[in-house]
């Protein structure tokens, strides 16, 4: 996974480039990265006018692979915005990777009950079988001539 770095309103140091990359990285088991994955990463100060003191920002949007997870976070430490960007994009991911999986689970067993022929309201399959799928030749049609 590719990470891009950038910094708004303040200067990248070497200790939070460190910092970002390290907590990025760790993403990676949670998520297929592949080599064309992609991570943008933002850090900096906020600058809204309704808030006081320093606000620091964090902004991840990882994309490629079949993902694209985004998420944001605000807080009076930079480096407590990061951590809870870097939770909220896992808690993205887990969740997506679920659905993924739930929905084929949910195909395969609606396929399987189909072959098998079972019809109840639990299971949500059909009331014909095998044999619904089984050709046995045009009816209705009349042969011309």
């Amino acid at each position: 996974m590719k990470i891009n770095i950038k910094g708004t309103g303040m200067e990248l140091t070497p200790a939070i480039t460190n910092y970002v990359e390290k907590k990025v990285s760790a993403i990676e088991k949670y998520i297929d990265a592949s080599p064309d994955t992609v991570a943008q990463v933002e850090v900096g100060k906020s600058t809204q006018h309704h808030k006081s003191g320093e606000i620091f920002r964090a902004e991840v949007h990882i994309t490629g692979g079949g993902l694209d997870l985004y998420a944001v976070s605000e807080q009076a430490d930079l480096y407590a915005a990061i951590d809870l960007v870097k939770d909220e994009i896992i808690k993205g991911a887990l969740h997506t990777k679920g659905r993924r999986q739930a929905l084929t689970r949910r195909g395969a067993q609606m396929v399987k009950n189909a072959m098998k022929g079972i019809s109840d309201s639990t299971t949500r399959g059909f009331s014909w079988g095998m044999e619904r799928f089984k050709f046995k030749g045009f009816k209705g049609f009349k042969k011309r001539g």
